[in-house]
């Protein structure tokens, strides 16, 4: 369908994706991680790691392919037909080791990246905590140093693999004067040195993925741990929203598709009123509809690939691609359970499964309002900030553009105000 926008290297991966997802992954292992029958994918993980498509933007000496962010993006609606759990497995390595891979060291990147890649080591991230979640550096867990470690104490909520995970990349506050965003610092912290699940969810969607509250008290974590430098982690939080917010965009395109088709599917079968429900706008026309939407999505999630393929700032682009893809996703699947009507509020279909799935995708990563607060943010930075003489001046092709005296943008109060 968008095979005009990829070049060969990406229809490759596409269909080598599309053939894993088909071929490698047993129906029994979505169903008992619905079910709440298993608590982590490691079947999944191992069987993604053994084809090489963990990672696949990172370097091959570290596990991945070297391929671009296009290439992930493609990959990763492939692995969104799964539902979202698999999806958020497929891109935990992704999320989790662009900070080792942009800002860890050697050693960190050998022992934490490449086996991570290769499906050895499970890795998992603590952002949220109890107090907020779209708050970030409102954190309250902390890092004092002491000797050549750092005693970290907090806890992190809504952990994917908080049961499960070797490790994780944890950010805690070590600047206790310092403004927010210059206080945290990222640590690489390992389960055995003392992490606690204190809760396990019980999720509406995105089932077995091992999501939990996770407690570190007193834990000591080696210096050699600390990821870039010291207060700094608000640069290891901006470079790790692209896959965050990347990853959370292409996955529900893939969830919506699906849904699209088997609602395409049942429309063409299904009889009503003498004829075959496809006749009738009112179903053929929420096909139209969502399908231009999903076809929208993947536009700016391309889009925004395309950008962070070249290093700029792209947190505009990226949080547009969030927005839209996946309130498209989730729309695709609301609005095909309304073309198979009560059936697909069954188990009989799996929308009632992705439907449950893809209302996550528009809260985590940063909630659709924390996106569309960064998008008007851009925005209003990249009009302003613009050099007018470069375009022409609109705004003059008007009779009226003279009466510079009708254009009140502001007035004092008090002009009429009694002297």
């Amino acid at each position: 369908m968008f095979d005009i926008l990829l070049n060969e290297d990406e229809r490759s991966i596409r269909d080598e994706v599309r053939r894993f997802v088909r071929d490698k992954v047993d129906r029994d292992l979505i169903l008992a991680m619905d079910s709440k029958e298993k608590e982590y994918p490691y079947e999944f993980i191992k069987a993604a790691a053994k084809e090489n498509l963990l990672g696949l933007r990172f370097p091959k000496e570290y596990g991945g392919r070297g391929l671009d962010w296009v290439s992930e993006m493609v990959a990763l609606e492939e692995i969104g037909v799964l539902g979202i759990a698999l999806g958020c497995a497929f891109s935990l390595p992704s999320i989790v080791g662009e900070a080792i891979n942009k800002f860890g060291t050697p050693e960190q990147k050998k022992e934490y990246l490449l086996p991570t890649l290769q499906g050895k080591k499970i890795c998992g991230e603590g952002l949220t905590e109890p107090r907020g979640g779209s708050d970030f550096f409102g954190t309250n867990t902390t890092a004092i140093k002491k000797g050549e470690a750092f005693v970290v104490n907090g806890e992190k909520r809504f952990v994917a693999g908080g049961i499960g995970a070797d490790y994780f990349l944890v950010y805690a506050k070590t600047n206790f004067k310092a403004a927010p965003h210059e206080s945290l610092s990222a640590f690489l912290i390992e389960r055995d040195m003392g992490v606690k699940v204190e809760e396990e969810y019980e999720l509406m969607g995105c089932r077995g993925m091992g999501a939990a509250r996770i407690v570190m008290k007193d834990i000591e974590v080696p210096e050699s741990n600390l990821v870039g430098k010291l207060d700094d982690g608000n640069s290891i939080f901006n470079a790790m929203m692209v896959p965050e917010r990347l990853t959370s965009a292409a996955g529900p395109i893939g969830m919506g598709r699906a849904a699209i088709e088997i609602a395409v599917r049942y429309a063409d079968k299904r009889e009503a009123f003498g004829r075959v429900i496809k006749k009738f706008e009112a179903i053929s026309f929420k096909v139209a509809d969502c399908t231009t939407q999903l076809d929208a999505a993947r536009g700016l999630v391309y889009r925004a690939a395309k950008k962070a393929d070249t290093g700029e700032w792209c947190r505009k682009e990226v949080s547009q691609a969030k927005v839209f893809a996946t309130e498209a996703g989730f729309t695709a699947v609301h609005e095909a359970m309304q073309i198979l009507g009560g059936i697909g509020y069954t188990d009989v279909y799996p929308i009632e499964r992705l439907y449950r799935d893809a209302r996550l995708a528009t809260i985590w990563t940063g909630s659709n309002e924390v996106q569309r607060l960064i998008i008007q943010n851009e925005v209003f930075r990249e009009i302003l900030s613009e050099d007018r003489a470069l375009k022409r001046d609109v705004e003059l092709d008007t009779p009226g553009a003279h009466k510079t005296e009708e254009k009140v943008y502001t007035e004092d109060p008090k002009k009429y105000y009694p002297t």
